[in-house]
């Protein structure tokens, strides 16, 4: 929890971001990846000052679990001196405490931001999924909690001014604002009129922008012209003997590649070169093979992509 030190910016974390909505859809497939197609409403997260701490911290989380569909799960909140912005005690359940740092006792109405955070932990705990290390772990969680529609509460816990600032979870405000776009274009929402902070707002529409990129990279017909040519060019380059392919270190998503004489699932042909690239929904990587117009469809997401490859 930054509080009132400086706050990160940009796209750090980006690639473990990435690989999280991967996870996400490989471990809970397409079906359960919509079920969460509602996001947290912030009508019954709302906490104002003259709430019972207490009472209104424990119905904060009791909606929080009901979103994740853990309708066995209790969480015990409980208040304490703290580093970090809250931890939760993850055991075998169907009990879980919860401690908040102090400073929520003042600051109530970002009580729902942390314990979206805690409730996602005990979320991806019940379903075995993890990252090796604590703060690939901790991004995970960032990740799911906000493409699941209960994250969007941990950006708009984010003020920043030029005397203080405040910044829940360990994805930057940008990253929180690019995972919630990409959320966003999947289910068809608008969560920027739920923002009460001027400074979430922005970090959302930058985040959009960055998402939105993602969508217009060749070989994906979106891609704009500077893309293309550069893609017609790495193109011609691989077709030359020994050419090796397109290294991924120069800063391209797409990798082309000689196909096998009979291709492999969902592939046609027999042999020749092929692309491939990340799906912009999940980012599961697609091998199509170059023959000019192309519509692909992600196995994982089932998002179809026109391309020109």
């Amino acid at each position: 929890m930054a509080n009132g030190g400086p706050v990160e910016h940009g796209y750090p974390h980006l690639e473990v971001v990435r690989a999280s909505i991967t996870a996400l859809y490989k471990r809970l497939s397409y079906d359960s990846i919509h079920a969460f197609e509602t996001s947290v409403a912030p009508v019954d997260v709302a906490f104002c000052d003259t709430d019972d701490l207490h009472l209104g911290a424990q119905r904060v989380a009791r909606e929080l679990v009901r979103h994740y569909r853990l309708p066995d799960a209790r969480l015990i909140v409980g208040f304490r001196e703290m580093t970090h912005a809250a931890n939760v005690e993850l055991a075998a359940g169907p009990e879980y405490f919860v401690e908040l740092n102090d400073r929520f006792r003042t600051h109530r109405r970002d009580i729902g931001a942390a314990l979206a955070h805690e409730v996602t932990h005990v979320y991806l705990h019940r379903l075995g999924l993890s990252f090796p290390g604590v703060r690939e772990n901790e991004i995970l969680t960032d990740t799911a909690a906000t493409y699941l529609g209960a994250g969007w509460l941990l950006l708009d816990a984010f003020r920043e001014d030029g005397a203080s600032s405040q910044k829940l979870g360990y994805l930057t405000p940008e990253e929180f604002g690019y995972v919630l776009a990409k959320r966003a274009r999947v289910f068809g929402e608008d969560p920027s009129v739920w923002f009460t902070s001027a400074q979430a707002y922005t970090a959302y529409v930058e985040g959009r922008g960055r998402a939105r990129r993602d969508e217009e990279q060749p070989p994906l017909t979106a891609a704009g012209w500077a893309g293309r040519r550069r893609y017609a060019r790495d193109r011609r380059r691989a077709r030359e003997p020994r050419a090796g392919g397109v290294e991924r270190e120069r800063g391209v998503p797409y990798v082309f590649s000689e196909g096998e004489p009979g291709g492999g699932a969902g592939e046609s042909g027999s042999g020749g070169l092929r692309v491939s690239f990340p799906c912009p929904t999940c980012h599961q990587r697609i091998r199509v093979p170059v023959r000019g117009r192309v519509r692909a469809r992600c196995g994982l997401c089932r998002t179809v992509l026109e391309c020109d490859t």
